[in-house]
C-alpha cells in the first residue's frame, strides 16, 4: 500500500490511498514548490523508478501532504526529502486546481498549494536518486522554449502551471 493522501470522495475529505486517488481520478490535495534564482527556476527530473511521468522534467519540487500536514510542512519536508534542501523561505503563491492524465492509467486530479522560494544564488542540491535523476537551473525563456520543442520531456503539471498559471506562480 502506498502513503494515505487527504482526497475528496462523496463531497468529504477523507484519507486515500495514493495510488487509489490516482487511478481513480479522485481530486485531491498536493504542493507544488519553484526555487527561483532571478529568472531561473530550478527543475527536477523525475527518477525512472518513480509510478508515474518516470524520467519527465517538473518543477523543483512536487508531492503530496500527510493527513493534517499543512502545506507549508509540507513542502519544506520534501524539498529536504527530495534535493536535500534545507531553511528556504517558502512564500505561498494561492492555490491551483487541474487534471490530467500521467499515464500508466492514472489521473491526476490535484487542489495545489503553490510556493516560491526565491534564493540569492544557485544553491546546492543532494537529490534522492529514488525520486529526482538530476537538476538543472533554467531561465524562464529557455524553459518556454524547450517546452515548446519537447512538450512530452514535461510532466503535464508543470506545462499547465506555465501555461496557464505563470502570472500567479512566477509574478510576470
Amino acid at each position: 500500500m502506498s502513503a494515505m493522501i487527504p482526497a475528496w470522495r462523496d463531497g468529504a475529505l477523507v484519507a486515500v490511498d495514493k495510488l487509489e486517488a490516482h487511478r481513480r481520478g479522485l481530486r485531491h490535495k498536493a504542493v507544488s514548490v519553484f526555487v527561483l534564482h532571478g529568472d531561473e527556476i530550478l527543475l527536477q527530473r523525475r527518477a525512472a523508478g518513480k509510478y508515474h511521468t518516470p524520467g519527465l522534467w517538473a518543477n523543483s519540487c512536487c508531492t503530496h501532504p500527510r493527513w493534517g500536514e499543512a502545506g507549508a510542512d509540507c513542502a519544506r519536508r520534501r524539498l529536504a526529502e527530495e534535493l536535500g534542501i534545507e531553511g528556504l523561505t517558502l512564500l505561498p503563491r494561492g492555490q491551483v486546481e487541474y487534471r490530467a492524465d500521467v499515464g500508466r492509467g492514472m489521473i491526476e486530479h490535484e487542489l495545489v498549494e503553490i510556493f516560491v522560494a526565491q534564493v540569492a544564488r544557485r544553491i546546492a542540491t543532494r537529490p534522492d536518486p529514488a525520486e529526482v535523476m538530476a537538476v538543472d537551473w533554467v531561465p524562464r525563456a529557455a524553459l518556454m522554449a524547450r517546452i515548446a520543442a519537447d512538450p512530452a520531456a514535461f510532466t503535464p503539471w508543470l506545462r499547465i502551471y506555465l501555461a496557464q498559471h505563470g502570472a500567479q506562480i512566477l509574478g510576470a
